[in-house]
This record gives C-alpha cells, structure tokens and sequence, in this order.
C-alpha cells in the first residue's frame, strides 16, 4: 500500500512508521504543525507539535529513508478543535479535544489530503487495534486510546493503519531502542496539547473573561461560594470548590447553568447518576438494533461498566447504567464496548454526552 505515517515526533509514531516500512508499504512521513506559535508548545513532557517535534520526527524519516513533508494545519486546527473547546467550556459543558482532533483533523482533514493525493491509508501511532475492519482496545490497557478513537466512521477506519495496538509501550521503546532512534527515551506529551502550561482555567480566562457567579448548595438553595467563571468548574470536580458549608463532608460539582453562571454543588449521595442521554451516535460499524446490552466508558481513563442502551430523543441514546457513576460531565463521549469476556475489547460507537438523571 501507499501509506502516509503521521510524525508527531514521538516514539509512537516513529516506531509505527518504522513498522509501515517493514511491512513493505510505500511509506511517506507527514508532521502536522497544528499552532501559529509552534515555538511554545512543548515544555518538557507538556504540549507536542512544536518545532522541536518537527526536527525530531524529521530525523526518524531520514533514518527510514522515506519522504518528509510538514502540512500546516493550525488554522483549521484552531478553529475545530481549539474554538471547539473554548465554546462548550463556555456552554457548560467539558469537551474532550483529543477525540475532537482525531474526527476533525487526523482523520477528517489528513485523511482527506492524503486519499486525495493517491494514499491508501494513513498510518498513527495510536495504541488501538483494528481487526477485521473492527476498532479494538490496544493490549497494552494503560495506554489504550480507543476511547478517543471511537468518534471514527467505518470509513474513516477503513482508511486507518494502528500498527502498535498489539504491544506494549515498553515494547514500543524497546524497538525505537533498537534502531537507535533517540526518541526511544522521549517523554510522552500530557495534559492538552494547546495549553502547555497545564492551567485550563487561566487558558479559558484570558479566551472568556471574569464572568463571575454562585456556587450553590443542592440540599439546601444556598449560596456556599462566588467564582469568576463557570468554565472554571468541571461535573464532578472535588477539589478548589472554594466553597464554605456548614458540616465537613466533601462537596462536588452536580451542574453547571452557564446563563446564569450558576455552579450547583452537593455530597457524593447527590452526585450518582444512572442514565446519561447521548447526541445522535458514531457506530464504528454497522448500526445495531436497539437496545443493546454493552459496557460504557464514561471518560478517557474511566473503568467500563455495564449498560443496556436504548433510543434516546432527537436520533440520540438513552444509556441506563448497571451501577450508579459519579462524575459523568455533559461534553464527554459515552464510549461502547461489547458486553462480554469474549468481544470485550470491541468498540461499537459513541455519543456525546448531554445530559444526565
């Protein structure tokens, strides 16, 4: 196959290169540079995508032998992912912009390009196994990143090369070891790539300015706090509440009202939910007959658990959960996995969680 390898310039990707190269496949390298501001995107293990990356994944193609290319991605970058997350940040809501940059540029604007310019497939180094034309978990569960992958169409996946779904990540470096890469060492990138610094917060301060507000007790009606912004605040968020209440038990975030810019808080007996009701659904294959019994995964590193899955409203799911959740934001995908041992690791689809009961 003619295969384009998307090069973040680290480990994962140049092994999974590497691994397209092996296998025979006419193989070309593509960075993405996703900022206008590249030079401060990565502070040791923070941030990805910045000129540093670009040299690194750069010499791994030199090393292969292959073509290199850099496609500027940032405004479209900026405008579906970035602008994405500021407006739900805004709306209420906490997007995950990880899975937001895998539907709209990894796998929407490159994979266009490069089926467009004669490729195949392009080739990730994500750690997620595709079999039979089916999206699976990675073998390596602590770097899995299927969750993030399950916003992809059968389309999509049918374009799509995870080399790395069947090894671990020591693995992983071990091979890079191997053929002396000297990203073998390179310390994965963490937090959100944009907001290097790690502070979400200020990030969405300086975007949306003070908005101040209440933070209000459920049981009670009362105000137990002020903040300066709503989008500060996260569905089940325990810590830096700054909240003032009358007795010692943890409080949590149960809502967020972002006209009003109310932040309703309560105990954790208040913060259990056992239905969450999804947006119109992606199936990473064929639409199945509802309901259905699987296993949700409610956030990126969140545990499964056991559902059964029904119409919703408006083309949407109305997902009933096997045990009470806390913690389940509107903005996040409600991730499926078939239900039992054997297909356990078989993704069907998601939705985008809207509301919960």
């Amino acid at each position: 196959m003619r295969v384009l390898a998307a090069m973040s310039g680290g480990v994962d990707s140049a092994v999974a290169a590497a691994l397209a190269v092996d296998a025979g496949h006419d193989v070309t390298g593509v960075h993405l540079a996703l900022s206008p501001d590249r030079q401060t995107l990565r502070s040791g293990a923070r941030g990805c995508c910045s000129v540093e990356d670009a040299h690194d994944a750069r010499r791994v193609a030199d090393e292969l032998g292959i073509p290199f290319y850099v496609w500027d991605l940032a405004e479209r970058f900026t405008e579906d992912v970035v602008e994405d997350f500021v407006a739900e940040y805004a709306a209420g809501r906490t997007p995950n912009p990880c899975l937001r940059c895998n539907e709209k540029i990894k796998f929407s604007a490159v994979l266009d390009r490069a089926q467009a310019l004669g490729f195949d497939a392009v080739v990730t180094g994500h750690h997620a196994r595709l079999a039979g034309g089916q999206l699976r978990r990675s073998v390596d569960a602590a770097k899995d990143q299927s969750y993030v992958l399950a916003v992809l169409t059968a389309g999509q996946l049918g374009g799509a090369v995870f080399p790395l779904g069947s090894m671990t990540k020591q693995r992983v470096r071990e091979i890079a070891a191997e053929r002396g890469f000297a990203v073998a060492t390179k310390a994965d990138s963490h937090d959100i790539c944009f907001i290097p610094d790690g502070d979400t917060r200020g990030f969405l301060a300086r975007r949306l300015g003070e908005q101040p507000g209440r933070v209000v007790d459920a049981a009670t009606g009362a105000t137990v706090g002020e903040h300066t912004g709503a989008y500060g605040f996260t569905v089940g968020q325990r810590r830096g509440l700054g909240v003032a209440v009358g007795d010692s038990r943890p409080r949590y975030v149960l809502g967020i009202e972002p006209v009003s810019r109310t932040v309703t808080v309560g105990t954790a007996d208040l913060a259990g939910v056992t239905e969450v009701r999804t947006a119109p659904p992606t199936w990473t294959g064929a639409a199945p007959a509802l309901p259905i019994p699987a296993e949700v995964q409610l956030r990126a590193h969140g545990t499964p658990v056991a559902c059964e899955v029904t119409a919703g409203d408006d083309g949407g799911l109305r997902v009933l959960l096997g045990t009470a959740q806390r913690g389940v934001a509107p903005g996040q995908s409600a991730v499926l996995y078939a239900p039992d041992a054997e297909r356990g690791d078989l993704v069907l689809g998601q939705g985008t969680v809207l509301a919960t009961a």
